[in-house]
């Protein structure tokens, strides 16, 4: 398997074993139980890796698929506005919008347009850029969408949790407290701590389409499935 093949193609359900042990890549399953063959990321340390989703990689089929999962997930929320987390939080986030019969939707930003204001904005951090300092920002002209309203954050994938830490920071600073929390990859645990870091027990409304543990190395080369 080629890297450039990977997120492309969504394979019948049970297509791929779902064992305790993986080599090439990680298998995903979507609700309706259809797989999605990840590749693994190897961590600093050599002993651990996790599996990897670049959304604005993916086919459209696949982009299609997440969103459409996604959006059935958070549809019980009565979702009235739906806003995105930059950079690839923005692919799933319109594509989540479009799947709950919206209009538009709200994108927050990481480029300062001369007319923001810098209360409207927090700093931003992730787990796959981590050495690039950046703010999060939201046009002050989408406020009126969001005030008042029953509101979804989306983002790609929460891992480290900071992406999404900064973005319920940023809503919080303009009165928004969104209902639901949406990804559709939870990378391993390590993102509860994060985001319940201010007491309000964040995690309890975050949804995703699929969860990947973090994977321990075997002495095969393989990766094992911890549990």
């Amino acid at each position: 398997m080629q890297p450039h093949d990977f997120w492309q193609e969504l394979h019948p359900p049970q297509s791929f074993s779902e064992g305790q042990e993986c080599r090439d890549f990680y298998v995903a399953q979507l609700p309706d139980g259809r797989q999605l063959r990840l590749p693994i990321r190897v961590l600093a340390d050599g002993e651990h890796a996790l599996a990897s989703l670049i959304v604005n990689q993916a086919s459209f089929v696949v982009q299609e698929a997440l969103a459409e999962a996604l959006a059935a997930r958070i549809a019980e929320y009565d979702i009235e506005v739906v806003a995105g987390l930059p950079t690839l939080g923005l692919t799933l986030a319109s594509a989540v919008a479009r799947a709950l019969g919206h209009k538009r939707y709200v994108p927050l930003g990481t480029s300062r347009k001369f007319w923001y204001r810098d209360e409207l904005s927090v700093s931003l951090s992730s787990i796959t850029t981590p050495n690039q300092e950046k703010r999060l920002y939201i046009d002050p002209r989408m406020l009126p969408l969001l005030e008042g309203k029953r509101v979804a954050l989306i983002d790609d994938v929460i891992s480290s949790g900071a992406s999404i830490a900064s973005g319920l920071a940023l809503a919080a600073s303009c009165g928004i407290e969104p209902v639901v929390i949406g990804a559709a990859m939870l990378q391993s645990e390590r993102w509860r701590d994060r985001v319940d870091a201010d007491g309000k027990q964040w995690s309890e409304r975050i949804v995703g389409v699929f969860s990947t543990p973090i994977l321990e190395k075997r002495a095969n080369g393989g990766w094992r499935i911890p549990g």
